[in-house]
Order: structure tokens, then C-alpha cells, then sequence
């Protein structure tokens, strides 16, 4: 799900794109100041969803939002305005919805359910984890880069764990077995948070009381897709699992059980 936000105040559009990221995390969000730069971006990229304020200094809301149907009719319109004046020019343009400012995420969330047009949610995964031969992470087709490399293997290890909450000493065992380095510890996992929150990817990773968990529904894993059952998946497994990583050599095993147990009943 691609989704366009428009509104020409710097404050009144963070906390759109705020709204629309909680209420769809797995959604693709572009946020614009400027009207000119939001209607090149929806002519060249197409969009399910855009969020439009209507007193703009540029231009009017209504007029640009019949601009963006003439180029796209089957896009949802959602007017995000602090003015009731332009609900009827609002509905007679068939917009899928109208909300009035302040934006909230259970607003965002309610038009989101009642869309004029359905499009099918989560269809787009901005991360996506490849764990079959070595463990590396994109987002939007970029690799994520840490400070440091055992940060890497920390999220290496969430995503062996497949979404269960692990706990600090658990994770310690796995990076250093028998060591304890609280300290350390603690510095990955806040390279973790802060480079996932600088890529707007944070909702990944859930924290609790000195735990972790990846969220598997936000992200595209062939290990995911693989105990899945899905074919793709399981042809792309050549018998190595997170290579550079000791620890994954148990889970290594089982894959390749499971895998040989699918070719012979085949």
C-alpha cells in the first residue's frame, strides 16, 4: 500500500505521516510540504491512498485533488482540513473520505477501513531479510547498515527466533555464550533502535522489560516464507542458513531436514 500526504504546514504534515505510520505500518508513506513536488511524485509513482489538507497557500485541495483523478481515477482521496466549509465539493468529487483536524490515528485508521476503492493491505514490505547463505537486510532496496556488526547478528538472531520475545541473557548466550556484557549489550540495542527509527522501519523490532521480538508480519523473510510452505522459498534453499553465524547452525539443521523431507514425498 503506497500512500501520498500532502499539507503545506511543516508541524501540521509530521503529524499526518505520524498517523497514517501508526494506523498501516507496513504501509509506504510520502510526505510533501509542497503541492508542485506531490503531484510529480503521483504522476510518476502510482499511489492507493493520498491525504490531502484543502486550505493551502498553493493551491486549493479540491482542485488538485480532481487533478489526481483525472490522472488516476480509481485513487482514494482522503481530505485532512481543519474546515467543514468543503465536504459537499468533497463528496460530489466521490473523495473516499473526509476528516477534520486534529488528525488522529484512529481517524486515519477508520477511513483506512471504509476506503471507496479497497486496495490490499500489507502487499508492500519495505524490509526484506534474506537469511538463506548469509543474513542481510534491505530497506526500500537499501542494505541496513549498523554502527556496529554484532547489532547485526542481534537482529540475525530475532529473526531466527520468528517473532518470540527473547530476553537479554538469551541474547548475550547467543553472541557470546558463556560472557555476560550487559554493558554492550545494552549499546547494540540502541544502535538498533535509533538506525531502524532513522530509516522509519522501527515498528520491526517490539521491545519490552529487557526484551526483544521482531514483528514477522512487517517484514518479507525467505526463512519466514520457507516455514510458510511457500514454493518460492523453498527452491531458493541451497543448504546454508545464516552463514556467518555459529549459533544458526542448529536451525541450519532442521531446515534441511524439513527440506528433505519435502523432496521425498514429492
Amino acid at each position: 500500500m503506497r500512500i501520498l500526504a500532502l499539507d503545506d504546514e511543516k508541524i501540521a504534515l509530521e503529524g499526518l505521516v505520524k498517523s497514517i505510520k501508526e494506523a498501516e505500518p507496513t504501509a509506504e508513506v510520502h510526505g510533501f510540504k509542497k503541492a508542485s513536488e506531490a503531484m510529480e511524485f503521483f504522476k510518476e509513482t502510482p499511489c492507493d491512498i493520498v491525504f490531502l489538507d484543502i486550505q493551502m497557500r498553493s493551491i486549493n485541495g479540491v482542485t488538485l485533488a480532481k487533478e489526481m483523478k483525472l490522472l488516476r481515477p480509481e485513487v482514494n482521496i482522503i481530505f485532512a482540513t481543519g474546515y467543514s466549509d468543503y465536504m459537499e465539493a468533497a463528496f460530489a468529487l466521490h473523495a473516499s473520505g473526509y476528516l477534520i483536524k486534529p488528525i488522529t490515528t484512529k481517524k486515519v485508521r477508520a477511513e483506512l477501513d471504509d476506503l471507496r476503492h479497497p486496495v490490499e493491505r500489507a502487499s508492500y514490505k519495505r524490509v526484506t531479510i534474506y537469511t538463506f547463505g548469509n543474513f542481510e537486510v534491505y530497506v526500500d532496496g537499501k542494505p541496513l547498515l549498523f554502527k556496529y556488526e554484532r547489532t547485526k547478528e542481534m537482529l540475525a538472531y530475532l529473526v531466527d527466533r520468528q517473532g518470540a520475545f527473547c530476553s537479554n541473557g538469551e541474547i548475550m548466550a547467543a553472541l557470546w555464550e558463556d560472557e555476560r556484557r550487559s554493558s554492550y549489550l545494552g549499546n547494540l540495542k540502541k544502535d538498533l533502535l535509533d538506525t531502524l527509527r532513522e530509516r522509519d522501519c522501527e515498528q520491526m523490532v517490539e521491545t519490552g522489560w529487557n526484551k526483544l521480538r521482531i514483528e514477522p508480519e512487517l517484514v518479507e523473510c525467505d526463512y519466514f516464507a520457507w516455514m510458510a510452505g511457500e514454493p518460492q522459498a523453498i527452491n531458493r534453499y541451497r543448504g546454508e542458513y545464516m552463514s556467518q553465524y555459529g549459533w544458526a547452525e542448529f536451525t541450519n539443521a532442521r531446515i534441511y531436514e524439513g527440506q528433505q523431507a519435502l523432496h521425498k514425498n514429492q
